[in-house]
């Protein structure tokens, strides 16, 4: 095993693969959202070092997909690497793509899934589903897939569910009752992105709570401010005003606090893929938010009530089987 690197906010997921190789070896991990020039392909990319059995690319196209494959190639060609087509804005889509998986006959268990494709948008839109964007491709999706799956996850001999969130959880807390934001009416594209955030963190709880005794691991993941494809779409002036509005809403220190400090690199902002991943030591705190390669403060001004509440997380559990249209009893 390579000597422990330092874990804190400047780690790189090149500085943890080694460190972690016999964790990842042999592993087979689902990622959603595997682009290029986005964190997932990073991810994947990275980890193909250190020989994982299968690495699993779930996203709509299947071009980008081929592209990622061929970094993957590029860093350990003896890899297998399968696409899965699959559109989280579509319930069909996850189901179908849900069906495939579980048809599997050469892969017996998936090890890690990490729940980590993601979208922004300040134009309100409605998937075919009728849910409000954000909700259903960061969080609804990523809900039904996982609970799908879960009988190709549990045979393996140590499954994690990872959810990649975001500081801007601070954004919103759910909205139980006004979710798809009254059609539009109380709509601000960084409140409904805030809200999916807050419902990442809040299903990895409830996925720790009901499937710890059966030795799942989850977690949610901040990988912190990386300029990843989301970020290249935005207005970056008129982004961080916003930002700086809601949280003065909401009276988060962030929108009074005068930072410093520049975006991480891909390299910095997969670390934490990583390590919630694949490090051995993170049973005790099943559930928790990471973030920097630790396990986060829930005291910290940044992580908000509404989003480590076992109460909310359980009320988001029972909605979304609501929303889904489907119960999952553990």
């Amino acid at each position: 095993m390579a000597s422990a690197p330092q874990l804190n906010s400047t780690t790189t997921s090149d500085e943890l693969v080694p460190y972690y190789a016999n964790n990842i070896k042999d592993k087979v991990v689902l990622t959603t959202g595997t682009s290029p020039g986005g964190l997932g392909a990073y991810f994947v990319q990275t980890i193909a070092k250190a020989g994982p059995a299968w690495l699993i690319l779930a996203g709509r196209d299947s071009k980008k997909a081929q592209e990622t494959e061929a970094a993957i190639a590029a860093s350990n060609p003896e890899v297998k690497v399968r696409f899965l087509k699959l559109d989280l804005e579509s319930l069909q889509s996850v189901r179908e793509a849900a069906a495939e998986v579980n048809a599997w006959s050469d892969i017996a268990a998936i090890d890690v899934i990490v729940n980590n494709a993601g979208i922004t948008d300040y134009e309100y839109r409605l998937t075919v589903d009728g849910f409000e964007r954000h909700l259903a491709a960061n969080h609804l999706g990523h809900f039904l897939l996982t609970n799908l799956i879960m009988d190709k996850v549990l045979p393996s001999t140590g499954p994690r569910v990872i959810n990649v969130t975001s500081e801007a959880h601070r954004l919103s807390p759910f909205r139980f009752r006004d979710y798809n934001f009254d059609s539009g009416k109380t709509y601000h594209g960084l409140r409904a992105y805030g809200q999916s955030k807050s419902a990442n963190m809040l299903m990895a709880i409830s996925l720790a709570e009901k499937l710890g005794k059966r030795g799942l691991l989850a977690f949610s993941v901040q990988p912190g401010p990386v300029f990843t494809n989301i970020l290249a779409r935005l207005d970056l002036p008129k982004f961080y005003e916003d930002v700086v509005e809601i949280d003065r809403y909401f009276g988060n220190d962030e929108a009074f606090t005068t930072r410093t400090g520049g975006l991480k690199t891909l390299e910095q902002g997969t670390a934490t893929h990583v390590f919630a991943a694949f490090d051995p030591n993170l049973a005790a705190h099943n559930g928790a938010y990471l973030l920097d390669c630790h396990v986060a403060n829930p005291f910290n001004d940044s992580i908000k009530p509404w989003a480590t509440s076992p109460v909310e997380a359980e009320k988001l559990w029972r909605l979304s089987e609501e929303l889904v249209g489907q119960k999952f009893s553990y």
